[in-house]
C-alpha cells in the first residue's frame, strides 16, 4: 500500500470530474397472491421477501476515474440491505465474508499509455458478465432476471481492459471464484469480455469465465460458462437478447456433466418525460439443480411502469411491477403458505418500489 501511494504522488493532480460520488436506498412491498403469509421468493437470490415491506438495498460510492490527466484511480463503496444475502454462499464460504458483503467496491486502477489506452484494475469490482446489475436502479426493471441472479454481480480479481480502436475492446482477468464470497480452491479464474460496436446503435458482448468451482481443480471439472449480449439502443428504445449457458463436470455426481442455461429479452421505452415502461419475458433451465438448487425449468415474464421524478443530482423512481413466474420439473415450485410445505407452479406477484439516486461529479 505504501508502494502505492508513493507512485501516486508522482502522477498529475486530477481535474475536475474526475471525482464521482452517489448513494441509493432501494425500498419495496411485493405482494405474492398465492397467499396472505410472508414468503420466501424460492429459488431467487434478490428480492427474495414477498408479501412484506423490504428495504432491499442501501449503498453509497466514493470513485475516481483514472484518465490520461491522472492516470490512477480509485473505487470504494458500501452496501447493506436485503439483496446482499443472496450473494453469501450457503457453504465453502470465504475467509472474511461476513465483512466483506457489505463492501460493493474496493479497488484501484491505473490507465497505462499503451496504443489506444490499457486499462488495470485490482480488487473487488463490479462484475461486466451479465446485462443487469446488482443495483435496481441501473435497470429496466425492478427485480433482477433469473440468469441475472446466477451470474456473478461482483468479482474479486484483477486484469486490464484494452480498446482496440473506437468499436472494439477486449477485457481479461484473473478472479477468485464465480461467486466472489465463495472459496473453493486457491487456484485462479479466467473471466474475459468481447465489446464490439458492429453498427449505429447495434453493440455485441460476449463473456466468458472458466476455472475451477470444486475442490478438485482438474481441467476436466473446470466451470466454463459464457454469456452473450446483442443490444440494440435508439433515441427512446432500447432492446437486447441475452442468452447465458454453463457446464461443469461434478465429482460428488460420480463425474456427472451438468449443464445449465438461460434467456431474457430486455426491452424499454421512454414513453413521455417522466414515463416509461419495460417488459422483460425470459426462460431458465437448470436441469441439474447446480445453480438454483432445483431441478426445474422456469419460465418467467416481467412487466414495470416508472415514473421518474428528477431532483438536481439526485432522482427518485417510483415503479410498479407485475411478474409471472411458472416453474416445472422435479423440483419445481414456488411456496404457497408461509410454512413452506406446499409448491405451486405459478406464482403472480407485484411489486411496488421507491428508487432513490443520488450520484454527482466533482
Amino acid at each position: 500500500m505504501t508502494t502505492l501511494l508513493m507512485l501516486a504522488a508522482t502522477v498529475p493532480t486530477a481535474v475536475a470530474g474526475d471525482w464521482q460520488m452517489g448513494a441509493a436506498i432501494d425500498l419495496s412491498y411485493a405482494n405474492a397472491f398465492q397467499s396472505g403469509d410472508r414468503l420466501a421468493f424460492r429459488s431467487k437470490a434478490t428480492t427474495m421477501r414477498l408479501n412484506a415491506f423490504s428495504p432491499n438495498m442501501g449503498m453509497f460510492y466514493l470513485r475516481k476515474l483514472a484518465s490520461e490527466n491522472s492516470r490512477w484511480g480509485v473505487d470504494i463503496g458500501a452496501h447493506a440491505g436485503y439483496d446482499t444475502d443472496g450473494q453469501v454462499p450457503g457453504s465453502d464460504r470465504l475467509p472474511g465474508y461476513s465483512i466483506l458483503r457489505y463492501l460493493s467496491r474496493a479497488n484501484v486502477s491505473y490507465l497505462a499509455p499503451i496504443g489506444n489506452g490499457l486499462s488495470l484494475t485490482a480488487g473487488l469490482m463490479n462484475s461486466f458478465i451479465g446485462f443487469e446489475s446488482l443495483y435496481a436502479k441501473d435497470n429496466f426493471n425492478y427485480t433482477r432476471s433469473w440468469i441475472a441472479d446466477y451470474s456473478p454481480y461482483l468479482l474479486i480479481g484483477m486484469g486490464g481492459q484494452y480498446a482496440v480502436d473506437r468499436d472494439l475492446s477486449v477485457s481479461l482477468y484473473l478472479v477468485s471464484d464465480y461467486d466472489y464470497l465463495a472459496y473453493r480452491s486457491d487456484q485462479p479464474k479466467y473471466a474475459g469480455q468481447l465489446a464490439w460496436q458492429f453498427a449505429p446503435g447495434w453493440k455485441l458482448t460476449q463473456n466468458l469465465f472458466a476455472g475451477p468451482e470444486q475442490k478438485q481443480t482438474d481441467t476436466a471439472n473446470w466451470r466454463y460458462f459464457s454469456d452473450s449480449i446483442v443490444q440494440w439502443s435508439g433515441e427512446d428504445v432500447t432492446v437486447a437478447l441475452a442468452y447465458d449457458v454453463g457446464t461443469e463436470r461434478v465429482v460428488e455426481q460420480a463425474g456427472k456433466q451438468v449443464l445449465w442455461m438461460g434467456s431474457a429479452l430486455f426491452s424499454r421505452w421512454h414513453v413521455d418525460g417522466p414515463w416509461s415502461v419495460a417488459l422483460r419475458p425470459e426462460i431458465y433451465w437448470d436441469g441439474d439443480g447446480r445453480l438454483t438448487g432445483n431441478r426445474q425449468l422456469i419460465k418467467s415474464v416481467t412487466a414495470t411502469l416508472e415514473y421518474k421524478i428528477p431532483l438536481d443530482s439526485a432522482a427518485i423512481a417510483l415503479r410498479s411491477e407485475y411478474r409471472y413466474d411458472d416453474s416445472s420439473g422435479s423440483q419445481g415450485g414456488f411456496f404457497r403458505y408461509g410454512g413452506r410445505d406446499e409448491l405451486i407452479a405459478g406464482q403472480h406477484s407485484v411489486f411496488l418500489s421507491c428508487l432513490f439516486s443520488f450520484d454527482r461529479s466533482f
